[in-house]
């Protein structure tokens, strides 16, 4: 070990007569050099023999700061006690038809939807369009059925409305919006047909030509489609069955304007008789003997007289078919004002022309 003192030593023995001596002569140095007096590091502070000590202990520690522990809070002591709830919901009060169902809640409690309580309740989940559609489609109806006495001119008017909420009602009843590609390639089917019959007297080959058109080009657009296989079938199926009723749909072009007139006032009246808050099996007979009421009303204004009430009862089949088909487990009232408007005198267009032609 050097026999250097350590530079803080000098501080801690206090006076030290060699450094002072130092300090005050000179020339103390070369008198001390063999004769030597003063206090050495030796013989002040290692008066014992010094043990090792390992590199470990000696080496280089970073200065640590250490910062009290925080004060436990005063509220811990007094545990447990009750939280407060900021969010709580105050009871609710129950559904008037009995205590399982209750109003929607901000704490993530849904209303219970009318499907989900006919399921609970063992009764059907099917909902019906309801007596604001059956309103819009006997207005349609009624228009069908006054523009046919008119003339083929008048009649393509309300019949372009119905073929065009026929595409878009069909996408939104098998849950497939936005289509506008579908939508748009089933209305255009439509009108293609509608052209068709114009052009050819008609003649109801232009429905099955365009129709039969119309299916192959749905099969190549979906061809080239990069979804996947199950998706693709089923747009597939979608395109084909919105264009098919759209196109069918232009029957009432290719009928006689008689039928039409019966026949369109049939579906409206059958459709109204359907709405009414009656059950089932009572409403569904209601409605055909009120169709066929109004087809022998209608009839004895035209030249068909009293076999309207075949053509009115054969075409309020075909609309409840419709109607049924539109209803919905689920209340949407998109699926309602269009599907529900329009299938049911989409389904009787080939009632009215086939009864039509029989009949004249």
């Amino acid at each position: 070990m050097s026999n250097q003192p350590y530079e803080g030593q000098q501080y801690q023995q206090g006076y030290d007569p060699y450094w002072q001596q130092a300090y005050e002569d000179p020339h103390a140095d070369g008198q001390h050099t063999q004769q030597w007096q003063g206090q050495t590091w030796e013989t002040q502070v290692h008066q014992a023999p010094v043990p090792p000590v390992s590199p470990a202990e000696t080496a280089y520690l970073p200065p640590q700061t250490y910062e009290p522990a925080p004060p436990a809070p005063a509220y811990r002591a007094e545990q447990p006690q009750p939280q407060p709830q900021p969010y709580a919901q105050a009871p609710q009060p129950a559904a008037p038809d009995g205590g399982d169902y209750g109003p929607a809640t901000l704490g993530g409690n849904t209303r219970v939807t009318d499907a989900q309580r006919a399921r609970a309740e063992g009764r059907s989940p099917v909902i019906e369009p309801g007596m604001q559609p059956a309103a819009l489609t006997a207005l349609l109806g009624l228009l069908l059925s006054g523009a046919a006495a008119v003339g083929s001119y008048a009649l393509l008017v309300p019949l372009v409305a119905l073929q065009a909420v026929t595409a878009a009602g069909w996408f939104r009843l098998n849950g497939m919006w936005p289509a506008r590609q579908g939508i748009a390639l089933a209305f255009l089917g439509a009108l293609v047909a509608d052209a068709a019959l114009l052009v050819a007297d008609r003649a109801p080959s232009a429905i099955l030509g365009t129709l039969g058109v119309w299916v192959l080009l749905c099969l190549v657009l979906q061809l080239r489609s990069h979804a996947d296989p199950d998706e693709r079938m089923y747009g597939l199926m979608a395109t084909v069955t919105s264009s098919a009723l759209a196109i069918v749909a232009a029957g009432y072009l290719a009928a006689d304007a008689d039928a039409v007139t019966v026949g369109a006032a049939g579906v409206a009246v059958a459709v109204l008789a359907r709405a009414l808050p009656l059950p089932t099996p009572a409403s569904v007979v209601v409605s055909l003997l009120a169709a066929a009421g109004a087809g022998i009303a209608v009839g004895g204004m035209t030249g068909i007289g009293s076999e309207g009430a075949l053509l009115g009862a054969g075409a309020g089949v075909c609309a409840l078919i419709g109607h049924r088909v539109a209803s919905y487990d689920y209340p949407s009232r998109f699926v309602h004002f269009t599907a529900g408007v329009a299938l049911p005198l989409a389904a009787a267009a080939p009632a009215v022309y086939v009864l039509g032609r029989a009949l004249g």
